[in-house]
């Protein structure tokens, strides 16, 4: 009798024909049945709000009768595999998907910036060597530099200190209401709404704002976004401390709120005034968020595009790498430049996206 059950245990634990086949026809039915559809899809003639409709209908329903086909197959396994492979199918499926979406274009990137501009020559590191002895690409590296310096300073000072005072003022709540709502706009229409506060137009008569309150003040319109450097890239960078200054805000507010009331009460016991408090108890606390937020904002500084691309379409020394890879890229057909400077661009996130995953794990939040 024990032997019996032993010996069915033992083959409760085995994968079996079916299983194995199961684990081959599923996958790959999932992968068959969707590319058919992706077909259809690509060449349809339907219209396209209706094909719009079908397409987002196929990926709600796509998506989960993938999951659910894949974690049916699972269910079958043997107690021991079955929670060793589980995560995999719930988390495969996504990282197959980024491979696809990010990975392999990188790769083709990468590919594509040794070659000349219609990718036909093979032109070695040439490309690299342009990029950073042309005029207009180490000006816009030096903008680039503005904007990580200067754009993310102010905004995770200003950030902090809203956040601080905001913290102690009986408005809490409109106030960082009023600060945050910039958040909630693109940096197009960001764009386009400060476009007009710095317009700028000959003669007395002056329809953007900035312009208009200095001459009823007495004073001559400026071209504010035609200015020498680096005064013109400073107003642009004041575009996105307006719109990051929220975010900034909000991470830096949970964070303080976090800090325990009765260290803060201690500190006020023993003598310590307000600044002290900030500098020596607050700040060291709340230093990984602060790290956090600084990177993110410093990425978010390297890829600066729609900003420059509305207000000045990268004229007036206001370049950026972004700016110029679209150029080389879609306007100059310059396949191969173009991608050196997207390589460019990833070579600087990359340094800053490791700082922060590596302060993720230390805190212990992945």
């Amino acid at each position: 009798m024990d032997v019996s059950k032993t010996m069915d245990a033992r083959s409760n634990q085995r994968f079996t024909p079916k299983l194995i086949l199961l684990s081959i026809l599923v996958p790959l039915l999932n992968l068959g049945l969707h590319t058919l559809i992706f077909l259809f899809f690509r060449s349809s003639d339907l219209p396209p709000m209706v094909n719009a409709f079908l397409a987002v209908i196929w990926g709600i329903f796509g998506i989960y009768s993938i999951y659910f086909s894949l974690n049916w197959v699972v269910e079958q396994y043997p107690d021991k595999w079955k929670d060793r492979v589980i995560p995999y199918v719930f988390v495969g499926p996504a990282v197959l998907l980024l491979g696809w979406l990010l990975f392999l274009p990188t790769l083709r990137t990468l590919y594509l910036s040794f070659f000349n501009a219609d990718s036909t020559q093979f032109v070695g590191f040439a490309n690299f060597a342009a990029v950073f002895t042309d005029r207009l690409l180490v000006t816009a590296l030096r903008n680039n530099l503005l904007w990580v310096v200067f754009g993310t300073l102010a905004c995770v000072i200003l950030g902090l200190l809203i956040a601080v005072l905001a913290d102690r003022s009986s408005f809490e709540r409109l106030a960082k209401a009023v600060v945050f709502m910039p958040m909630a706009i693109s940096f197009v229409a960001a764009g386009v709404i400060w476009k007009f506060i710095y317009y700028y137009q000959p003669g007395a008569d002056q329809i953007g704002l900035l312009n208009a309150i200095i001459v009823n003040m007495g004073f001559q319109p400026q071209g504010w976004l035609s200015m020498v450097q680096p005064w013109n890239n400073l107003f642009l960078i004041v575009i996105l401390v307006w719109m990051q200054t929220g975010f900034a805000m909000v991470i830096f507010s949970a964070a303080i709120k976090g800090i325990p009331e009765d260290m803060l009460e201690a500190a006020r016991m023993d003598g310590a005034g307000e600044i002290r408090i900030f500098f020596k108890i607050m700040l060291p606390v709340i230093s990984s968020t602060v790290l956090a937020v600084t990177t993110t904002i410093i990425v978010f500084t390297l890829k600066i595009f729609d900003v420059v691309m509305i207000m000045t379409g990268g004229q007036y020394g206001t370049e950026v790498v972004a700016t110029e890879f679209y150029r080389q890229l879609f306007m100059y057909q310059n396949a191969g430049y173009g991608s050196t400077l997207a390589i460019v661009l990833l070579i600087a996130v990359i340094p800053v996206i490791i700082l922060n995953v590596r302060q993720l794990k230390k805190g212990g939040n992945l």
